[in-house]
């Protein structure tokens, strides 16, 4: 999809994204539940344990996504961090979420370095060292969305490529709308051998973060993410993928309600911890 949309006065790739119908509306709404959990005095005196949480019960939910899903009770005792192969994607999703705080002043200015280290932290015991961080430079056999079309090595270096200058750049877009391509990009292209839509995932929380949303975590976008379901965000990514102003605005929206639905999460998180 990069590419397809800019604006040939400020070469602005995403500038024209936000003039699609529903997006703006659905960033702004985002972005008002995000702000009302940032204003909230009850979470702000307790934000260590909300952000604990939020890192909690967002790698649960990105693990559900790709099949990984166990009992939340079997997570917080954990049981469920066993050596089974749910357990193990579980462990590596937990792992991501740990490694995101540490990539937020990073990724504005070495993208790409940012993508290669959410990928060997992530993908550790699940491939060979050597192809840890790296693009990959054939088929892949991950595809748990079941999103079938494969992009080849050629158009994957050159989408990451593209992916680097988007997040490097300043954007008239919001910040909702550039986490939400930068998501897209890499769970549809799968430029890793294991692990791309983890990765993918983790990029929503990320950009938020650095770009000044949500600098510490406190909401839970991967929960808005599980709340909408697997066929849905199946059925958006495959709507960008097809390039249209339509296709490419269902995903938009459908991510913005995520980012909405992960801001009430706070407010659970909350609820639980009194």
């Amino acid at each position: 999809m990069l590419g397809s949309y800019r604006d040939p006065v400020t070469s602005d790739a995403l500038a024209s994204l936000v003039d699609l119908p529903g997006v703006a509306e659905a960033a702004d709404r985002a972005r008002a539940a995000v702000d009302s959990v940032l204003w909230d005095r009850g979470i702000r005196s307790r934000a260590a344990e909300v952000v604990a949480a939020s890192r909690l019960r967002g790698g649960w939910a990105s693990a559900a996504m790709d099949g990984a899903e166990v009992r939340p009770d079997a997570l917080v005792s954990g049981v469920a961090l066993d050596d089974s192969p749910i357990g193990r994607v579980l462990a590596a999703a937990l792992a991501l979420q740990a490694e995101i705080p540490r990539q937020v002043e990073v990724i504005g200015r070495a993208p790409l370095q940012v993508l290669s280290g959410l990928h060997s932290v992530v993908a550790a015991g699940f491939v060979p060292d050597h192809e840890r961080g790296r693009i990959r430079a054939g088929e892949v056999a991950d595809d748990p969305l079941r999103l079938a079309l494969l992009p080849t090595a050629a158009e994957v270096a050159r989408r990451m490529t593209a992916l680097s200058r988007l997040l490097s750049q300043p954007s008239v877009a919001p910040a909702i709308v550039i986490a939400a391509v930068a998501h897209a990009e890499i769970a549809v292209t799968r430029p890793f051998t294991w692990g791309s839509g983890l990765v993918a995932r983790s990029l929503t929380r990320l950009v938020l973060a650095a770009r000044g949303v949500d600098p510490d975590g406190l909401t839970v976008p991967e929960a808005g993410l599980f709340a909408a379901g697997r066929p849905a965000y199946s059925q958006a990514l495959r709507a960008y993928v097809e390039g249209t102003p339509e296709g490419v605005a269902q995903w938009l929206i459908l991510h913005a309600e995520t980012v909405r639905v992960g801001a009430d999460e706070s407010r659970r998180i909350l609820a639980d911890l009194v």
